[in-house]
């Protein structure tokens, strides 16, 4: 159905002249906004799974060590809160945390010998706090699936390299490393199908002024389509958006398949 619509000229009366695949002749060929956007995207949601990975293996990692379950537990809570707050919330805290007026970071610039900074309207500053926003949110929730799949590691695996010599960084690589690259796969999987769907983390920050950076397929398809008005060819980039999410997911599949042996489709 949305195919069919893209293939004719929307607007607010409903649809015009019969247009074929022009509108994806314009993605692939005219709209040099499109690549830039497209670029944007890949950029913020994959440094942004790499990153989120690594700093949830390895808070994993670093949470399976204590050996008082209160406070593991009460890490797990004080990691995994953020996950519940809406962006709009999340973007609200780190807004007032970071105004150049009245937040603490600011204030303790400020205080240092410094002038303020703005951070949400600098280009470089607002990819900085773009990802951290992303790990404060969203890392708490990879780092109790990776905790779940530590638990689950035979303790007799340990014992047994233990009394063959092995130190902590070889059972960690030899052991540990391997039996969780599985959940790994699986999480990287649900991430990859999700990375052109980047919107309201990315629309809840934005600003004209970092339009350059921030600017993402899925606002771009807000502004074009439903702001500017051009229905059919925001629905054409939308089902372009899903083909490459669909290929990218089937490639990533295909190659931990060979690599592996094992593969979730």
């Amino acid at each position: 159905f949305e195919l069919r619509q893209c293939m004719w000229d929307w607007n607010t009366m409903g649809p015009g002249p019969f247009i074929g695949f022009a509108n994806f002749e314009e993605i692939l060929f005219k709209d040099d906004r499109f690549w830039s956007v497209f670029y944007n995207t890949f950029m913020l949601s994959g440094l942004r799974i790499v990153f989120e990975l690594a700093t949830a293996i390895i808070l994993a990692l670093l949470l399976n060590e204590v050996r008082k379950s209160w406070v593991k537990r009460s890490v797990q809570t004080i990691l995994y809160l953020p996950h519940f707050l809406s962006w709009v919330v999340t973007a609200s805290i780190f807004t007032l945390m970071l105004s150049p007026s009245s937040g603490f970071i600011n204030a303790i610039i400020k205080s240092s010998g410094g002038t303020s900074i703005y951070f949400l309207t600098e280009k470089n500053w607002w990819t900085v706090i773009y990802y951290l926003l992303r790990l404060w949110h969203d890392t708490g929730w990879a780092t109790i699936v990776f905790l779940a799949a530590l638990a689950g590691i035979d303790p007799e695996l340990y014992e047994a390299a233990w009394i063959d010599g092995a130190g902590r960084m070889k059972q960690m690589f030899h052991i540990t490393m391997p039996n969780i690259m599985s959940t790994a796969v699986i999480v990287l999987m649900i991430q990859l199908a999700q990375i052109f769907r980047l919107f309201e983390p990315v629309f809840v920050l934005q600003n004209p002024l970092v339009y350059d950076v921030s600017e993402v397929i899925m606002t771009y398809v807000y502004r074009r389509g439903f702001v500017n008005g051009d229905y059919d060819y925001g629905i054409a980039v939308g089902i372009f958006n899903s083909l490459i999410s669909l290929i990218l997911v089937w490639t990533t599949n295909t190659i931990v398949k060979k690599i592996r042996k094992e593969s979730i489709f």
